[in-house]
């Protein structure tokens, strides 16, 4: 029966670097259920935080970022030797396991991720991430634009005044009303970046009888990334 399995020997190209991106099945219904403070609940973001730490020490992906309930992971090497129904169910299965532990709360309904592979070339990868950052902003914008007018209006009369709105109106209406966006918090405008950075480790090497310096990996979650640029990757080494 073995050859009834549809597209199990699909693969990504060899040798190519891809992206995976993960989408929280119907979170806008898993947020209510968990009463989150709008428009940013701090405790989910650090939940989302975590699940990418362990995306990271699991799959070693070159670079993860993240912001509301999407979390897109960068590979050259690509797991499973790069089958795509591995890829697909068993990284979205891990990461809804991880958000499960993390979050430690009775569920109403076990949350779950979607996910998709997505081939990229070098030149691509600061493109879509430049392009996944401005998406971050607008829903920034779009957040704190629906929750300060629901904090004024039925939820009903709030959806219809946001939807005529494009984002500069949404900007200076809170402005006018004191939310001065530029000042939130930079994790709210710009999203999460998980990488690797190395740390200086001093220790003294006895068969020498000198101090040693050495530099470890660690895993760091960038909380105060700034906007995307090709000078940030190529500091983080995930460009040359």
């Amino acid at each position: 029966m073995k050859e009834y399995e549809v597209y199990s020997s699909l693969r990504v190209p060899k040798n190519s670097k891809i992206i995976m991106r993960l989408d929280g099945r119907s979170f806008h219904s898993l947020a209510r259920d968990l009463k989150l403070v709008k428009p940013y609940d701090e405790n989910f973001y650090k939940v989302i935080s975590n699940v990418c730490r362990d995306l990271f020490e699991e799959f070693s992906p070159l670079f993860a970022y993240t912001f509301s309930d999407e979390i897109s992971l960068l590979f050259d090497n690509v797991p499973f030797d790069g089958r795509i129904e591995k890829l697909d169910s068993v990284i979205a299965g891990f990461a809804s396991s991880s958000f499960v532990i993390h979050y430690d709360v009775d569920f109403k309904k076990p949350p779950a991720f979607d996910s998709r592979v997505i081939p990229v070339s070098d030149g691509d990868i600061l493109e879509y991430f430049k392009w996944r950052q401005d998406e971050s902003w607008v829903n920034c914008v779009n957040s704190h634009g629906i929750s300060h007018l629901k904090s004024k209006y039925p939820n009903n009369v709030a959806n219809d005044k946001i939807n005529g709105m494009n984002l500069s109106d949404i900007h200076e209406l809170l402005f006018k009303e004191g939310i001065n966006l530029n000042d939130v918090e930079t994790y709210k405008k710009r999203g999460i970046a998980v990488y690797r950075k190395n740390k200086k480790v001093v220790g003294f090497n006895k068969k020498e009888n000198k101090e040693q310096t050495s530099y470890r990996s660690y895993i760091h979650i960038d909380w105060e990334i700034p906007k995307f640029s090709e000078e940030f990757f190529k500091d983080i080494g995930v460009l040359k």
